[in-house]
């Protein structure tokens, strides 16, 4: 049911690997322009010099402001950076349609209120993917990789921990709108919009063009111990977009799910409660199971509240 409408030839199943390189290319390029902006602005707004931020980037986060200047950067190299690819995409190159009216029309309460119940599922769920993924261990001769691949995870963790230990409601509310609102919007824009409706095409297949979106999601990332759960909720939100046909509900749940893990870290580094959210050396077997029930019955109420909404839907737009 996803909305993608074009006849441009780059976008037709025979120009796949072509459709895909200059995807690739675009989002690239345009990731990197961005950042790249966002670094020259940071000592004008952060009053951080070039070389302190050259210092929090090889992991130095003693710098004065330097939580804000990686958000900033974030947000706009990242969020606002996958918003402008997908619309240089989809709005020049192949001169597509989202239909943006017909996806506004598709968003109902009940299906934004089994959303939310599905994406809180999927978090307490999802405990358990992070704890089995930490488990990963590669054969013998490949100890050197999966060395580096720890110390890799390691220093993304020190990262995530240092960004995410606001010290304030305002840095807190920075937060939820860089990696909850820019991160959700634009990952979700780029991925489920334009990405999911071309495998798709290409693999013939509802649930393949799904998965294999899902595993991209999740590998351009390039956390190998966090690939499972983060697979996992791109093939949720694949899903979402599937039988709704409205990128509004993968956006919401991509949204929801960043803000209340980071709502989660801030309540546990203030001591409102004593959980550790980016713990992965312990689950909850009854939380993830608790968790997987109410994803998967929220899941088959939501697919058959909306089989057959699209034809009835298409008559009326």
């Amino acid at each position: 049911m996803e909305i993608y409408e074009t006849r441009a030839e780059i976008a037709s199943r025979k120009n796949w690997f072509l459709s895909l390189v200059v995807i690739a290319l675009v989002a690239f390029g345009t990731l990197v322009l961005l950042q790249s902006i966002a670094i020259v602005l940071t000592p004008f707004l952060f009053q951080i010099s070039f070389d302190d931020f050259v210092s929090l980037a090889d992991g130095n986060y003693d710098i004065p402001n330097g939580r804000m200047a990686f958000l900033f950067t974030q947000g706009l190299g990242t969020g606002l950076g996958f918003c402008i690819a997908t619309w240089i995409v989809v709005g020049f190159l192949e001169k597509a349609d989202l239909r943006w009216a017909k996806q506004l029309s598709r968003v109902s309460g009940k299906n934004l209120a089994l959303v939310t119940v599905m994406t809180v599922g999927g978090m307490l769920f999802n405990g358990l993917l992070m704890y089995w993924n930490s488990q990963l261990a590669l054969p013998e001769f490949l100890s050197g990789v999966e060395q580096w691949m720890r110390d890799m995870e390691t220093q993304l963790m020190e990262l995530t921990q240092f960004l995410t230990n606001f010290q304030s409601i305002p840095e807190l509310l920075v937060g939820i709108l860089v990696i909850g609102v820019f991160a959700g919007v634009g990952e979700e824009l780029f991925f489920r919009g334009l990405i999911q409706p071309k495998m798709q095409v290409y693999f013939r297949s509802p649930h393949w063009g799904i998965w294999v979106t899902a595993i991209i999601f999740s590998a351009i990332h390039v956390q190998f111990y966090g690939f499972l759960p983060r697979m996992f909720l791109g093939a949720l939100f694949g899903y979402l977009y599937h039988y709704t046909g409205s990128l509004f509900y993968p956006i919401l749940g991509h949204i929801l799910n960043n803000a209340l893990t980071l709502l989660l870290v801030y309540g546990a580094n203030q001591g409102v409660f004593d959980l550790d959210v980016q713990s992965t050396d312990t689950v909850s077997y009854p939380g993830a199971v608790v968790g997987f029930l109410v994803l998967i019955l929220g899941f088959l109420y939501f697919k058959k509240v909306n089989r057959g909404k699209d034809e009835k839907l298409d008559q009326s737009v």
